[in-house]
């Protein structure tokens, strides 16, 4: 086969019109301004407005396929929503600060906790989900996801005053409900009983109460899972249903250790 009738093999393979790439690097770019608009005290916020309006139109421009969609009011309605979301990402740094005897300042966790930075980047992404421009918060959540270990999608709904400790692993599904207090600890899953397409429009995942604490790589599963608050889940255990308020979960795993007599 020559090089052209290659090339017009691929040009017909190309299937989707819409697949940009670089709507990805601009959603990063986009991402990371938006981030330190809102903490870097050195960056100015007003000169910084008006830029992340122009990256976001460069967005819309590429990823708001339904024309029925006024996407571009999507932006002044969101910058309303600015002043409320830092109010909410400050207090999950100081639930961060208070409760992890690691942290040395606060300016720490802003700047060296990737938990935070996971959830800082959730809460800024789900302030544009569920409005007709799906693909950017996915992008923006998937570029936290890729720099920290930690999987939120963007549609879940999460109170305030939370804490990821160690953060990698952590895995929060589409339809997840965290209520406020709430702390997890690396390797967690708030997942789904069992994948299929036909659930798209159900609740599949589970729902923390408040003052609750989830230990390393807990797993709970599924839509009708309530973990009731002021439990606590140990590591390693393996959910698929309720549990009251005011629980303690925990797996115990038989633990054999064998000591051969020193030959010298």
């Amino acid at each position: 086969m020559d090089t052209s009738s290659i090339i017009q093999k691929i040009k017909e393979n190309k299937k989707q019109p819409n697949l940009r790439y670089r709507l990805k690097k601009k959603t990063e770019a986009f991402t990371d301004l938006l981030f330190l608009t809102l903490f870097d005290i050195e960056t100015p916020v007003a000169e910084n407005l008006e830029k992340l309006e122009v990256q976001f139109d460069e967005l819309v421009s590429l990823a708001c396929w339904d024309v029925k969609k006024p996407c571009k009011q999507i932006w002044q309605n969101y910058v309303s929503t600015l002043p409320q979301i830092l109010e909410k990402l400050n207090l999950d740094a100081e639930a961060i600060a208070s409760c992890d005897p690691a942290s040395l300042s606060i300016e720490e966790v802003y700047m060296a906790y990737p938990g935070f930075y996971a959830i800082a980047i959730y809460r800024l992404a789900h302030g544009f989900y569920g409005k007709g421009f799906p693909m950017v918060p996915r992008l923006m959540t998937e570029y936290a996801h890729r720099q920290t270990g930690v999987d939120i999608n963007p549609g879940a709904q999460i109170g305030d005053s939370f804490f990821i400790d160690h953060a990698t692993g952590v895995v929060i599904g589409e339809t997840a409900v965290i209520k406020n207090n709430v702390k997890i600890y690396q390797g967690v899953t708030l997942g789904a009983l069992y994948v299929a397409k036909n659930l798209e429009k159900t609740k599949r995942h589970p729902t923390i109460e408040d003052n609750v604490t989830i230990y390393a790589n807990a797993t709970i599963l599924g839509g009708q899972t309530v973990i009731g608050e002021n439990s606590v889940i140990g590591g390693n255990s393996w959910l698929t249903s309720s549990v009251p308020a005011n629980s303690t979960v925990f797996h115990t795993p038989e633990i054999k250790i064998k000591t051969s007599r020193r030959v010298s």
